[in-house]
């Protein structure tokens, strides 16, 4: 098993050039038992496609505009905008009028 550091330092920049390579709209820079994070970016006018997942989220909004969807509910989010997300519940970005980038934080302790 490998140890867990005490501390790590990130460049967002260099995250988002991984994600940019990779040609995802995800990537992963953290994972720790408790924890994972990463980059979610996705161009103004294309489709999140993301399904619920198995450990509940906050969402950091770094730049863009979108509408986000929780079940039957919605709300406008832009830069500096924080939302948190039960696990297992349906949710999505639409509308997304300014490409968005988005911190992703996965609290794993307890999860399914």
């Amino acid at each position: 098993m490998n140890e867990v550091p005490d501390w790590l330092v990130f460049s967002l920049d260099d995250v988002r050039e991984q994600r940019a390579r990779h040609g995802r709209p995800w990537q992963e820079f953290i994972r720790v038992p408790d924890l994972y994070t990463g980059l979610y970016e996705i161009p103004a006018g294309r489709r999140d496609p993301q399904e619920p997942h198995d450990a509940d989220e906050v969402y950091h909004i770094l730049k863009g505009r979108a509408t986000f969807v929780v079940g039957a509910e919605r709300s406008d989010v832009e830069p500096g905008s924080v939302i948190f997300v039960r696990k297992h519940k349906p949710h999505r970005f639409v509308d997304i009028t300014e490409d968005l980038s988005v911190l992703v934080f996965f609290a794993t302790a307890g999860t399914d």
